[in-house]
């Protein structure tokens, strides 16, 4: 089930999913050079079995004491520097996010592996 992220305005309340978020971060990270890809989180194959299609495989999003937070697990592609390209995806996620909510989230970033070209 999907959790929302809500603002209160005069007019009534804006409320924003975390699927959408998600969605959002996964477009950031595919801009970033070095970014092989993105790696599955814990339990989305078990999901995808029961018919429910990730929409932002590699990505998790939650809401805690007011903020969003972006956890992002990228493969990257060999000969780039990790902590360079980890840099470029946290900064890509923020401005992304901001730009689209005008929200700035807190994002952490996994670096699961390394790819290699073939």
């Amino acid at each position: 089930m999907a959790e929302y992220i809500t603002c209160q305005e005069e007019k009534g309340s804006i409320n924003v999913s975390d699927e959408v978020i998600a969605v959002v971060a996964n477009a950031a990270i595919a801009e970033v050079d070095g970014v092989a890809g993105l790696a599955n989180t814990v339990g989305s194959e078990l999901i995808e079995l029961f018919g429910k299609k990730s929409t932002a495989k590699g990505i998790k999003v939650r809401f805690e004491d007011g903020q969003i937070i972006i956890d992002a697990l990228i493969m990257v592609r060999y000969g780039n520097a990790i902590a360079n390209v980890a840099k470029k995806v946290q900064a890509a996620v923020t401005s992304a996010v901001e730009a689209m909510l005008g929200y700035t989230p807190v994002v952490n970033v996994h670096v699961s592996g390394v790819a290699f070209d073939k």
